[in-house]
């Protein structure tokens, strides 16, 4: 579990410094709507990196197939995420990056994917339910 923590390490820090970026520095160079879905990705980012290291920090509790909903999970985050940012900075970039419309709603798919799959890999503990 130990590459997932620096994956959540990873997504949690650069969503930060996205974050700083998207706050100085594009406030005045993209629109209203392009900020607010640049944002949205950070968000997702940083909520879906700190469930990873949460989950990557307690894996007593889950079934051994956690580490399948973490590349899931991860996966997600990556497609989700970074598809969002380059669509609402290919005008800024002189590019073309339409084709990653279909991308952004799979990574979407993928993490609630990991949600789901998550859910189920819950070990039952006969002390407590949940």
């Amino acid at each position: 579990m130990t590459k997932f923590i620096k994956v959540a390490i990873l997504f949690c820090s650069t969503s930060v410094i996205l974050g700083a970026f998207g706050a100085h520095l594009l406030k005045d160079l993209l629109t209203e709507t392009q900020l607010s879905s640049f944002e949205r990705g950070i968000r997702y980012q940083m909520f879906h990196g700190l469930a990873i290291l949460i989950l990557s920090l307690n894996t007593d509790y889950f079934t051994n197939k956690l580490n399948r909903v973490l590349k899931l999970m991860s996966l997600g985050v990556i497609l989700f995420s970074l598809s969002i940012y380059l669509l609402n900075l290919q005008d800024l970039l002189g590019l073309s990056l339409s084709f990653l419309g279909p991308v952004t709603p799979l990574g979407g798919l993928f993490l609630i994917g990991s949600w789901s799959i998550l859910l189920f890999n819950v070990k039952k503990n006969s002390s407590t339910d949940i």
